[in-house]
């Protein structure tokens, strides 16, 4: 099982950075532009909705085939409603743990682990069970 560490809720920060609009290359190489075309917050660019925008640290694999790893901040907003394909924080029995969440007609909730090594957990009525919020956003660090 993948478990989170609840990092705390985001403060509104003033920082901004220059934001290039065009798109980097993945593949060949193209002209690159000379110049920012404006300067973007970190908040702007997750959509930090304080009070309501939390930070969850990573703790685990079930979650690589969606590209979340061990170690990465999921950026969570407590104020939306999670839909069918969400990735979500849930706690269950007092621990907080990351999974895509399954709504199917006739079928209890299920939150899905996005590594075949993982079964599925059935949210059934009468369990301590609860879906924290939505992770909207995953913060990769790519140096190490």
């Amino acid at each position: 099982m993948t478990l989170t560490q609840v990092l705390g809720r985001v403060r509104p920060s003033r920082i901004r950075v220059p934001f290039y609009a065009c798109r980097v290359s993945a593949g060949f190489p193209s002209p690159a532009d000379d110049f920012a075309e404006a300067a973007l917050s970190l908040d702007e660019l997750t959509e930090v909705r304080a009070p309501s925008t939390y930070l969850v640290r990573v703790g685990g694999d079930s979650m690589i085939e969606r590209g979340i790893f061990n170690g990465d901040v999921l950026v969570v907003n407590r104020a939306l409603d999670a839909v069918s394909g969400d990735v979500v924080i849930a706690c269950i029995g007092g621990e907080f743990t990351v999974k895509e969440v399954s709504f199917r007609q006739g079928h209890p909730p299920m939150l899905v682990p996005a590594n075949s090594k993982y079964q599925p957990i059935y949210l059934r009525d009468g369990e301590e069970n609860d879906l924290f919020g939505v992770a909207t956003y995953c913060l990769h660090k790519l140096r190490r």
